[in-house]
């Protein structure tokens, strides 16, 4: 038996006897899903068993070294692990900014010093992250940002305004891109980290249409960022927000991925459901269900090439923004259907039944995805410019 197989194997079976029954079902709502943090709250004491037990072997973030908190895993090993998890249907011990975004920023930009103080804690879910990026008037144009970081010998003194930051009222720690030389557009922005329970830091949430309140409006006032919390060079910013971006649209494309194996001919079935021949009694969304599966299924199939080919360091820069484009509406096209094939019953907002209008405040929240982390129009037109080569207009 060759060594991938033997580890296989062995992964097979630890992640029978460790992964809890209740973790192998798909996360339903934001209120189900882990996020870690300081004041982190489990939906169970099984979600806390299997955040701990994973971390405990790094698989949080398998393919990070082990002094940083990860698993030390191969990319052919971290492959064969997400595909054991997803045979037994084992959910992401946990979902984390900090995993998807600024770790990789860290292992590429960081300095030892920074490494090893946020990485494991970052491993571990000890701290929750959220983005300060965009601003009032800086979105699909970041660059032009205006929150300023004055140099005051050890320390800067940051002052300014972020607005659609994530989860801003619930995280610990900020990633966030401040000014430090207005003589320069892109060669003068920083990357800073700094405690949102620093002096100086408020949060006002954004309610939206779907009626949740995941975004806010972020204020900084005479904030205090010690300079050993720069990372990267001093004006030099820029470089880690591209490329913490990259990881961003590759993070937003997985929505492509969500589970809807069962759940959406479940729901179909639930309004319309069997003909004579046990399918789904109503040939046009049985035709609609079938095409978004094989849609599916080829963007799954095409995510796992993304992965093997972003492992190898041989993906095109631009790939992010093709996989965040399609997978953005593969997941706004997965909601419409949802929607379809709940009929009237899928507009109930409030009711226990509905689950608190679940589905249609889901639905709603989809409208999002085609702005957030880069506009569909600006996805589009990288792939146009650097993947195909076009002309500009």
């Amino acid at each position: 038996m060759s060594d991938l197989e033997t580890f296989r194997v062995e992964t097979r079976a630890w992640l029978e006897e460790n992964c809890p029954p209740a973790m192998r079902q798909p996360v339903r709502s934001e209120d189900d899903a882990c996020w870690g943090g300081r004041n982190a709250k489990f939906s169970s004491p099984d979600q806390k068993l299997w955040l701990d037990r994973m971390a405990a072997r790094g698989w949080t973030v398998p393919d990070w070294p082990k002094e940083y908190g990860g698993g030390g895993l191969s990319p052919a090993e971290a492959k064969i692990l997400r595909g054991e998890m997803a045979r037994l249907g084992c959910r992401s011990p946990l979902q984390s900014f900090g995993i998807w975004m600024l770790g990789p920023a860290l292992l590429k930009y960081g300095n030892e010093a920074q490494k090893q103080e946020h990485l494991p804690k970052i491993a571990r879910g000890e701290i929750r992250w959220c983005q300060g990026y965009s601003e009032p008037n800086a979105g699909s144009d970041l660059a032009s940002l205006a929150t300023s970081a004055e140099d005051m010998g050890d320390h800067f003194l940051v002052n300014g305004q972020k607005i659609w930051t994530s989860y801003a009222d619930k995280a610990d720690w900020i990633f966030c891109l401040v000014r430090t030389d207005r003589s320069s557009k892109h060669n003068g922005i920083s990357f800073v980290l700094f405690d949102m329970a620093s002096p100086g830091v408020s949060t006002k949430p954004i309610l939206l249409i779907s009626g949740y309140s995941p975004f806010c409006e972020t204020f900084f006032d005479n904030v205090k960022v010690l300079k050993e919390n720069l990372v990267g060079e001093l004006n030099k910013g820029w470089d880690v927000a591209k490329y913490l971006l990259g990881h961003e649209r590759e993070m937003i494309s997985g929505m492509g991925l969500g589970d809807t194996a069962k759940f959406l001919p479940e729901t179909a079935l639930k309004t319309v459901g069997r003909d004579e021949q046990g399918r789904l009694d109503e040939p046009v969304l049985r035709g609609r269900i079938a095409l978004f599966e094989v849609r599916a299924a080829a963007f799954k199939a095409m995510a796992e090439r993304f992965m093997d080919e972003l492992k190898a360091g041989k993906a095109h820069p631009a790939q992010p923004s093709m996989m965040k484009y399609y997978g953005t509406e593969l997941n706004k096209a997965r909601h419409e259907l949802i929607m379809a094939a709940g009929g009237s019953d899928a507009l109930e907002w409030e009711s226990e039944a509905s689950k608190g209008g679940a589905a249609p405040r889901a639905w709603l929240r989809t409208k999002a995805n085609s702005i957030e982390g880069g506009t569909s129009e600006v996805q589009l037109n990288i792939v146009a410019k650097r993947i195909l080569d076009l002309p500009s207009a």
